[in-house]
């Protein structure tokens, strides 16, 4: 069982220790999107849902779950996170807003659990901050879009793939 990171020789659930890792500029970048009826997103994009500025909470949120990642899944190493970024993108068309987050820091581990964490609780938070009006919309299409940084290096995700999400 020694071919998982997070197994010891007995089967025993283990953090990984980083404490021997270079360290080095590790950026994650994440998207991903929530689908709603178009009355609903119209209501956010005019800022008339009754719960406040629903995109603003979302991005505060994100920004926080990214700095809670640790505390949520259990062998996420606590990091001291240097950048977060949330941002969106309406799309009228498709009657959805496109979610993305870019995390970094200078480290000895990655931080796409905290990207990935950031955008799932922004589009969690769309949804709470909506769901009286719409309880049909649907998160969805998250992924790593990208990443850098470490002995891995560079990430890209195949943009055919995930443009249809």
């Amino acid at each position: 069982m020694t071919d998982f990171t997070h197994l010891d020789a007995q089967g025993r659930v283990r953090m990984v220790d980083v404490g021997e890792k270079k360290e080095s500029k590790r950026v994650a970048v994440v998207m991903g999107s929530i689908s709603m009826e178009a009355a609903t997103l119209n209501m956010i994009l005019d800022e008339r849902v009754k719960k406040g500025n629903v995109l603003e909470a979302a991005r505060i949120a994100g920004v926080m779950a990214a700095k809670k990642t640790a505390d949520l899944i259990p062998m996420c190493h606590p990091l001291n996170i240097t950048y977060v970024r949330v941002d969106f993108f309406p799309n009228i068309d498709q009657s959805k807003i496109f979610i993305e987050a870019e995390v970094s820091l200078t480290g000895r581990t990655g931080v796409e659990m905290e990207a990935l964490t950031a955008v799932s609780v922004a589009a969690l938070t769309i949804y709470d901050m909506c769901k009286s009006y719409d309880r049909g919309m649907r998160i969805s299409g998250i992924y790593l879009k990208s990443k850098s940084g470490g002995k891995s290096g560079t990430y890209t995700a195949d943009a055919d793939a995930n443009s249809s999400q």
